[in-house]
Order: structure tokens, then C-alpha cells, then sequence
């Protein structure tokens, strides 16, 4: 008698960096622990346009975004500590209701809250980590070489990194992480 292997099953997962202005998206899927990245999205918003047609913006694309992707993994997005600064957490928090009408449209929500500092700590190995470390970590993760360009800013790199603190953290993934 034979037993048959299992098949791998393949999972998708969504990564969040949300902000007012440039918001990032990311989708990586995973197979026999392996993560491979399937899209990367940023949306810039108008800093000239009302702040309430800015969220509906953010709020649009994250709608198309995961209407196409269809994650069935974790949402995972990167929280905004507090700042002194009132209107900026206004503006985060604004942000994150907007992608968060978007995907209960579509049945979805997001599972983890992942600090910035813990990210970078997963990622990179250093919690204080800048973008370009960051980034750099990402595409060592995720096998895309040098020449792979993330949008400036990195907020679609960040994205990235998000999903994959959480699979590191949860230890859905191999990878070893690079020396801080």
C-alpha cells in the first residue's frame, strides 16, 4: 500500500504600511515554507485634496488591491506608535479605517498589529533598521537580487517586511536572519 504525500498548500498573506500620503500593500505567498512575493502596491495621495477624499482613495485602492489578490492568510499591518502630535495620529488612524472599510467589503480583516520595531528586529535582525536595510533584507528574503527596485520611500518594501515578521514570528517560513 501506498501512502500519498500530502500536497503542499500554498497560503497567501497581506501586508500593511499605511500612512495618509503613501500608503503600502504587499502579497506574498507561501509553499513549503517558502515565501514568494506576488505583488507590491503604493497608492500617493494629493496633499492639496481634502483629507476625507484622501481616505477614499486609500480606501478605493485597497478595494482593487485585495479584490484581485484574494489573501487567505493573515492581514498583517504595521501599527503607528503615538505621537504628541494629535493631527498626526489622525491622519494614520484615518488611513487605517479606510483599508479597513475596504476589506470588510470583501469579508476580510486584519489578524496582527505588528510594532515597527519588531519588524525590523525580525527582519533585519537590528530593530532600529533603516528603509534601506529594510529593504535590502526583504529582497535577500524573498530571492530578488540586487536590482529589484521598491518605490521611493520604501513603503511597498516595508509592506513586505511586515508579512514576513509575521511568518518568521510564527515560523511559517525558513530564513536566517542577517547579522545587526
Amino acid at each position: 500500500m501506498t501512502i500519498a504525500k500530502p500536497r503542499a498548500q500554498t497560503k497567501r498573506y497581506a501586508g500593511l504600511d499605511l500612512s495618509l500620503t503613501s500608503p503600502g500593500f504587499a502579497i506574498m505567498d507561501v509553499r513549503n515554507r517558502v515565501p514568494t512575493l506576488v505583488a507590491t502596491s503604493i497608492v500617493k495621495t494629493d496633499a492639496g485634496e481634502a483629507r476625507p477624499l484622501r481616505y477614499e482613495v486609500i480606501e478605493a485602492h485597497a478595494l482593487l488591491f485585495f479584490r484581485e489578490h484574494k489573501p487567505d492568510g493573515a492581514i498583517i499591518r504595521e501599527v503607528w506608535p503615538p505621537a504628541r502630535n494629535y493631527d498626526q495620529n489622525d491622519k494614520v488612524h484615518g488611513a487605517w479605517s479606510a483599508v479597513d472599510r475596504a476589506l470588510s467589503r470583501l469579508g476580510y480583516e486584519v489578524a496582527e498589529n505588528l510594532t515597527p520595531s519588531t519588524v525590523k528586529k525580525l527582519v533585519t535582525g537590528n530593530g532600529r533598521a533603516e528603509k534601506p536595510q529594510v529593504a535590502e533584507a526583504v529582497r535577500r528574503i524573498l530571492r530578488l537580487g540586487p536590482d529589484y527596485k521598491f518605490a521611493a520611500g520604501y513603503d511597498d518594501s516595508d509592506a513586505c517586511a511586515v508579512i514576513l515578521a509575521y511568518l518568521i514570528r510564527e515560523n511559517l517560513i525558513d530564513t536566517e536572519v542577517a547579522a545587526a
